[in-house]
């Protein structure tokens, strides 16, 4: 994993840090809550900031690169949206499609959840 230079990482709350600042990154344990679930140190800053976001999701934004958050948060649209689509079909629907396919779509369907949370 690379640290990412100069891109704004959202903590939650209209909070915002630049990628390239962030020095430490740690879940909050006792206290946790709404609004409370990661600390967040940032070069030049006494205490940490408390994000309302959890530790992987703020770290995952400050490795990964713009072009390819901005494709995955693309993909996970798609996917939400062909999620949605799918539960709209009738389970007998689905059945047939799933012999004509070989798809189990009910699978797929809990599948996708899982992806996107």
């Amino acid at each position: 994993m690379r640290i990412q230079t100069g891109q704004l990482v959202p903590l939650g709350y209209g909070k915002y840090v630049r990628s390239d600042e962030v020095v430490a990154v740690e879940p909050i344990s006792e206290g946790r809550g709404p609004g409370r679930r990661s600390l967040v140190w940032v070069r030049g800053m006494p205490e940490p900031l408390v994000a309302s976001r959890a530790e992987g999701s703020i770290v995952d934004d400050i490795v990964t690169p713009a072009d390819e958050a901005a494709r995955m948060k693309a993909q996970r649209s798609v996917l939400r949206r062909a999620l949605v689509a799918l539960e709209g079909v009738s389970p007998g629907v689905r059945r047939v499609l799933g012999e004509e396919t070989g798809v189990d779509f009910g699978e797929l369907i809990d599948e996708a959840h899982q992806v996107l949370g």
